[in-house]
């Protein structure tokens, strides 16, 4: 099998097989970051930044710190702070070259997200880092996201996934440890598995801030 033989290839087709939205879809965005959307903000430790390359490849990560982590500049802008990493800068790149990113606002218990959406940009200007707070070391650069779009997303797939319930957590038992995976997807597998162990560990007592 092919899936992607017979590809839906227009927006009418899509159309056809959903049917219109409510009105209510589109007019929820409102296009600035209100005192609702600053306060959802202030409460999230934790945001998904989706980006894209200049051919189109798209990439989603996580970025975490402590709730409000993320700096509304004024009701047009945000800004999120940089930190430590691995130095691949996928995000970071993929915002310099095309200029814009999506970010999706998790605030843990609560099934209605926050999501923005708008032009951005990678800037390493000292008003904007006195601006923002640190996650860990003093920001290098932070990625400033314009707020084209703004709005609540429903709760269904949080409600759907059960994400928020621990009795629907899944166990560790019979998941490949961190280590495993990490062991498992490198080329160069010089290391033991206790060694990649002492390593992950080492990285997140020693090179978190």
């Amino acid at each position: 099998m092919d899936p992607f033989a017979r590809p839906i290839e227009d927006a009418e087709t899509l159309t056809e097989l959903y049917g219109e939205p409510a009105p209510r879809a589109w007019t929820k965005d409102i296009g600035a970051v209100d005192e609702i959307a600053r306060t959802l903000i202030a409460a999230s430790p934790m945001v998904l930044v989706a980006s894209h390359d200049a051919d189109g490849r798209c990439d989603v990560t996580p970025r975490g710190g402590p709730p409000g982590f993320v700096t509304v500049l004024d009701a047009g802008h945000v800004a999120l702070p940089d930190a430590t990493g691995n130095r691949r800068l996928d995000t970071l790149r993929n915002v310099v070259d095309t200029g814009h990113a999506g970010l999706l606002f998790l605030i843990p218990g609560r099934d209605q997200t926050l999501r923005i959406n708008g032009r951005a940009c990678v800037t390493a200007d000292p008003e904007v880092l006195q601006a923002v707070g640190a996650v860990g070391k003093p920001p290098r650069t932070a990625i400033v996201v314009a707020a084209d779009e703004v709005y609540a997303h429903c709760p269904k797939a949080f409600m759907r996934s059960a994400l928020w319930d621990p009795t629907s957590w899944t166990t560790a038992a019979g998941l490949p440890s961190p280590a495993e995976v990490m062991l498992a997807h490198q080329p160069d597998r010089r290391r033991t598995l206790a060694e990649e162990q002492a390593y992950l560990e080492d990285g997140l007592r020693n090179r978190l801030a």
